[in-house]
């Protein structure tokens, strides 16, 4: 039994191989590109991993009839064709939970470090200056109502987190039933409610069609005057254009950002130049501990699979 990994951008894959040894599964690492799905090394294959390998139906065509299983590093599976795997009765599983926390715990760090102008401060201190006036506003968590827009696992952990350091904190979610008030003690609203009312709103959905831009000059308008948004989620909910216009314009006091619509963020992009938005490059899923969780779970899942166990995270079910 032979599971392949086509691509990764780590230092090592030695958690993978460990995972794998202790599984008696044999591990191939070709170490290849976007194509690598249909290297030839990778024929004969049981299970694929893969990280940014795209794996079309051809490429499913090419690994039939050895090919079972398709593991995917993280959450978003947007590089399978899910309806070929379907098709073809391949599964295909994901990590949606490996950094649950690390992403909920990045999005608080971002929100606080904005509420208290930790960059401004910091930028203060090393001027050997103790005048405040350039950091101002600065406000306490208390006096402040935290908005989580998508209560998925993410979500809520965020939403834990900020009523765990004092804010007052309200949901929203299209999958909540509509007429619900309350979940699990947090108040729940509207989508534009939570706008209306929020002084921090925390993004965590996906990216769909209905999704893209979620966030753009007329979602900003309704938002409360002097906000800050955040996103740890993905970069195309917001438009990036007009999250620049809003926080220029002085709507939004500024915000914490991490995933943007190009990436890496060009050195010169106008949102790097406003001075109350803290950037981060993608890095809300990784911590020390979220990195070895990943990595030792992609191979378990798609070993789970080879051996007939049930697993947990399948976006595609094996063929019964």
């Amino acid at each position: 039994m032979r599971v392949t990994i086509t691509d990764l951008d780590h230092d090592s894959y030695a958690i993978e191989q460990a995972a794998a040894d202790a599984e008696g599964v044999e591990l191939l690492f070709i170490n290849g590109d976007a194509d690598s799905a249909t290297d030839p090394r990778v024929k004969g294959t049981d299970g694929l991993v893969v990280q940014y390998a795209k794996v079309d139906a051809a490429a499913m065509d090419y690994l039939l009839p050895e090919l079972k299983v398709i593991g995917r590093y993280g959450v978003g599976v947007d590089t399978i064709d899910l309806d070929a795997a379907r098709e073809r009765g391949i599964a295909v599983v994901n990590v949606p939970d490996y950094g649950t926390q690390s992403v909920a715990d990045h999005a608080i760090t971002l929100a606080l470090g904005v509420i208290r102008n930790i960059k401004e401060l910091d930028t203060l201190a090393r001027k050997s200056t103790m005048d405040l006036a350039p950091a101002a506003p600065i406000h306490q968590f208390v006096d402040l109502t935290f908005g989580v827009v998508g209560f998925g696992a993410i979500g809520r952990a965020c939403a834990e987190k900020a009523r765990g350091l004092g804010f007052t904190t309200v949901v929203t979610d299209p999958l909540i039933p509509e007429g619900t008030t309350e979940v699990d003690g947090f108040t729940v609203a509207s989508f534009d409610e939570v706008l209306a009312t929020s002084d921090v709103v925390s993004v965590h959905i996906p990216l769909l069609d209905s999704t893209k831009h979620l966030f753009s000059d007329e979602t900003f308008a309704k938002m409360k005057d002097g906000a800050i948004i955040v996103n740890t989620a993905r970069g195309g909910v917001i438009d990036t254009e007009a999250l620049v216009r809003a926080v220029e314009s002085g709507k939004l006091l500024g915000a914490g950002i991490d995933v943007l619509e190009v990436e890496p963020v060009p050195a010169d992009a106008p949102i790097t130049k406003l001075d109350r938005v803290l950037l981060s490059p993608h890095a809300a899923y990784y911590s020390e501990e979220s990195y070895v969780l990943l990595k030792q779970r992609v191979i378990r899942n798609t070993v789970d699979v080879l051996k007939g166990r049930e697993c947990r995270f399948t976006v595609v079910p094996p063929k019964k």
